[in-house]
């Protein structure tokens, strides 16, 4: 790992917002291709899950659903739950900054799609409870969409269009369905 990017994941810390804005932006921009420095940052970004400050929940999240790319141990699948408890944390925008990155979960194989999927649908069905429920439905929709436009599986095609059928609301139904373009 070079001094720049060393540096930037030290500034993800930082009091001085701007300065952290920009180690998160450099650091997104970096992990969008695969990294060889994932693991010397992975488990302080699963801790940094569960930190005092909302930023710093947020940008781990994000990043380390940028750095699946970059998992060949699989990690991932060991760590997914912490990210999935992310998407409940008490501050809203950081459970839907990590909602909305976790598709990038699901283009990495086989086994963590399973996983992103299983936890999902989980996460569809639980959240009906909540109070932005259709916020994180939509979300949850838009990542499987998201999944679909890359690998084109049909399978994820259906989930989707299955769990949107359960969705009581016709308004909030035909919401989901626009995603898919779905009359």
């Amino acid at each position: 790992m070079d001094e720049i990017i060393r540096t930037h994941l030290e500034n993800l810390r930082s009091e001085d917002k701007d300065l952290q804005n920009k180690a998160y932006y450099a650091l997104i921009e970096a992990t969008d291709k695969p990294v060889g420095w994932a693991y010397d940052v992975w488990d302080t970004m699963v801790a940094d899950l569960r930190h005092k400050d909302n930023h710093v929940r947020a940008i781990a999240a994000q990043i380390l659903c940028n750095l699946a790319k970059s998992d060949p141990e699989q990690r991932m699948l060991r760590d997914f739950d912490s990210l999935l408890a992310v998407t409940k944390d008490e501050r809203f925008v950081t459970a839907r900054h990590c909602l909305q990155a976790l598709w990038k979960i699901g283009i990495v194989g086989k086994a963590q799609q399973q996983k992103y999927v299983d936890g999902l649908e989980t996460r569809f069905n639980e959240c009906v409870t909540e109070k932005n429920t259709t916020l994180i439905r939509y979300d949850i929709i838009q990542s499987l969409r998201n999944v679909y436009d890359v690998v084109g599986d049909e399978t994820i095609k259906a989930k989707a269009l299955a769990w949107i059928e359960t969705e009581a609301d016709l308004k909030y139904r035909k919401k989901y369905a626009a995603l898919w373009k779905v009359k």
